[in-house]
C-alpha cells in the first residue's frame, strides 16, 4: 500500500461512504481515495464507480463509467481518473497530499514528468500545502490548464513556468470555491441574462422606473428581514433598504462587513458586534438541557480573519473573470457557510449578491433586483440549497457543547469553508436572478402603470383625496377587484352603488392591462 494508506483499494460494492450504489459497482477517483486513506472531508456530492454495463449513466449520486474507463488500483491510477473525470476537488486533494506526504507525488512527476495530470498534481501539491517538492523545474512540455475549463468554470490565469502550467484556478490559496459546468449554467450564461434585463426596462417611462425601483427595493430589503423570520419596523427596512441601494460602491473587506453588520442589527446591546470571538452554529437548543443541536457549524472563530480576508480577496480578484451571478454564488454562500458574526449573516449573504452584481453592472443602473423576495417564495428550495453543504460538512466536524449553549469546534475544518462546490448554489442564484427579470420586473412596472390609470380614472369621476384612493385601490386588490362589505359600510359609506359598480369596472379593465 502507498505512504498514508489505510486500508486496501476496495472491489465492487453496493454501498460506500453511506451512499446505495445503482448497482454492484467498483468505486473509483475520489469515492476510492477517501476511503483507502481514510480522509474526513465532506464527501463530493457525485461519486464515481465503475459498472458492468457498457454504457455510462448517473442515478442516486453516483456517476457509473463502463469497464473500459477503469484505472490502476493505486495512487496515480484513482488520482489520474479523478482530473481526468471527476474535476478538482481541492478539499479532498489537501487532505490527501498531507496523508500520502510529498515523496509519493514526487514520484509521480519523476515516472512521468511531461505528463499533463503529473504537472497539475506537482503544482496543486505545492498550491494547496504552500511546500515545494523535492523536484527541479519542469524541462519541457505544453502548458495545462489546473482547471479543466470544460468541467469547471475557471479564471483567465496565469502561467507557472516551474510546473509548465496555466493556474486558472478561480480564486486563492485562502478562498477558492469551485463551480462545476452544467448543462443549465451554460443556458443561463448563454442568456446574457443583464442585457435582457435592460431591454425590459428600455420602454418603461423614467418617472415610473424610479418607482418600480423604490418598491423592488423595499420589497427585497423586507423578505430579507422576512426570511430571518423577523417583522421589524419600517425604518430599520428602509436603512437596509438603502445600504442595498448603495451596494457595490465599496470593496467588501472585513471593515465593509462589519459596518453593514452595525446597520442590519439595528439594536446591538445584546450581540457582539465584528467577528466572532468564540463558536457558532445554525439550529436549535434541547428544551431540557439547552444542549446545542446543530444542523450547520460555522468556521471556528480563529479561522475568521484568513477566511474573511481571503474571501475579500477572490471578491477583488477571481470574481472578476467569472459571470457575475456565479462569482455572486460563491461569494454570498461561501460567507453564510463561514458564519463569520454572531447575528446579521443571513442578511449580510443576501446583500452580498447585490453587491457583486451591481459592482459588475449586471444589473441596471439604479435598479435592485429582488432577489430575496423570491428567495422567501422558494423558502423551501433555499434551504434545501444551504443544507446541499451543511449535511456534507457536519459529519466531518468534532465539537463539543459549551457550558453558554455554544459549540467548540476541535479539529481543523478551515479548508472545508475555503474549497466548497458552489454548483447548486449557482443553479439557484440564476433561477432567482431570472425570475426577477422574467417576472418580477416587467410586473411591478405593469402593476404601477395600472395603480395610476385608475386613480386618475376614478379621479375623473370623484374627487378624492389620494390617501383614499390609495386605500380604494388596495381594498379592491386584495379582495378580487370587488369592493368588501365592510368597506362599503365604513371607509367607502358616502360611495353610492352606481359609483361602486362603476369603480369596480374601472378596476377590471386597469387589471386586464395589467395581466396581459
Amino acid at each position: 500500500m502507498e505512504q498514508g494508506q489505510k486500508n486496501p483499494f476496495s472491489g465492487p460494492v453496493s454501498v460506500l461512504h453511506g451512499r446505495w450504489l445503482p448497482e454492484m459497482a467498483l468505486p473509483v477517483g475520489y469515492a476510492a481515495l477517501i476511503d483507502a486513506f481514510d480522509l474526513s472531508v465532506p464527501i463530493p456530492f457525485t461519486l464515481s464507480a465503475i459498472g458492468p454495463r457498457h454504457r455510462i449513466y448517473q442515478a442516486e449520486r453516483w456517476k457509473l463509467y463502463t469497464p473500459r474507463h477503469a484505472p490502476e488500483a493505486n495512487l496515480i491510477g484513482h488520482l489520474t481518473f479523478a482530473l481526468r473525470y471527476e474535476g478538482l476537488d481541492l478539499a479532498v486533494l489537501k487532505r490527501l497530499f498531507r496523508a500520502t506526504g510529498p515523496e509519493a507525488i514526487a514520484e509521480i512527476v519523476r515516472a512521468a514528468p511531461t505528463g499533463s495530470y503529473a504537472r497539475r498534481l506537482w503544482f496543486l501539491y505545492e498550491w494547496l500545502l504552500d511546500e515545494r517538492l523535492d523536484l527541479p523545474n519542469a524541462p519541457r512540455g505544453t502548458y495545462a490548464p489546473v482547471v479543466d475549463p470544460e468541467q469547471q468554470w475557471a479564471s483567465q490565469g496565469e502561467t507557472s513556468s516551474r510546473h509548465r502550467v496555466k493556474n486558472n484556478l478561480p480564486g486563492t490559496r485562502a478562498w477558492c470555491p469551485m463551480i462545476f459546468r452544467t448543462s443549465e449554467l451554460d443556458a443561463f450564461v448563454a442568456r446574457d441574462l443583464a442585457e435582457e434585463a435592460r431591454r425590459v426596462i428600455a420602454d418603461v417611462p423614467a418617472d415610473l422606473l424610479a418607482r418600480t425601483a423604490a418598491f423592488l427595493l423595499l420589497k427585497d430589503s423586507r423578505s430579507s428581514f422576512q426570511i430571518e423570520g423577523e417583522d421589524p419596523p419600517p425604518d430599520r427596512i428602509q436603512r437596509w433598504g438603502q445600504a442595498i441601494a448603495e451596494a457595490g460602491r465599496r470593496p467588501v473587506d472585513r471593515r465593509e462587513l462589519e459596518r453593514l453588520q452595525r446597520i442590519v442589527i439595528g439594536d446591538a446591546r445584546f450581540v457582539h458586534l465584528g467577528l466572532r470571538q468564540e463558536g457558532g452554529f445554525v439550529g436549535e437548543h434541547d428544551r431540557m438541557s439547552g444542549a446545542p443541536i446543530p444542523d450547520h457549524i460555522s468556521a471556528r472563530h480563529e479561522d475568521l480573519p484568513d477566511l474573511t480576508d481571503g474571501l475579500a480577496a477572490f471578491d477583488k480578484g477571481a470574481a472578476r473573470h467569472l459571470d457575475p451571478v456565479l462569482a455572486a454564488a460563491a461569494l454570498a454562500f461561501g460567507f453564510v457557510y463561514i458564519h463569520p458574526f454572531e447575528d446579521g449573516n443571513g442578511r449580510l449573504h443576501r446583500y452580498l449578491i447585490h453587491h457583486v452584481l451591481a459592482e459588475r453592472g449586471f444589473n441596471p443602473p439604479g435598479l435592485v433586483f429582488p432577489v430575496s423576495a423570491v428567495i422567501l417564495d422558494r423558502i423551501d428550495e433555499y434551504r434545501r440549497i444551504l443544507e446541499s453543504y451543511s449535511r456534507r460538512l457536519l459529519p466531518h466536524v468534532r465539537w463539543r457543547p459549551t457550558d453558554r449553549g455554544n459549540v467548540e469546534v476541535l479539529n481543523d475544518t478551515t479548508d472545508f469553508y475555503r474549497y466548497f462546490d458552489a454548483t447548486p448554489h449557482a443553479e439557484f442564484l440564476f433561477q432567482c436572478v431570472t425570475r426577477t427579470i422574467d417576472v418580477d420586473l416587467p410586473e411591478e412596472a405593469r402593476f404601477l402603470k395600472a395603480y395610476d390609470g385608475f386613480k386618475a380614472s376614478v379621479s375623473l369621476m370623484i374627487d378624492m383625496p389620494d390617501r383614499l384612493l390609495d386605500l380604494l385601490f388596495r381594498f379592491l386588490h386584495q379582495n378580487g377587484g370587488k369592493l368588501s362589505r365592510r368597506a362599503r359600510d365604513k371607509e367607502f359609506a358616502a360611495l353610492t352603488e352606481d359609483e361602486i359598480t362603476r369603480i369596480e369596472a374601472l378596476y377590471a379593465d386597469q387589471q386586464h392591462g395589467w395581466s396581459a
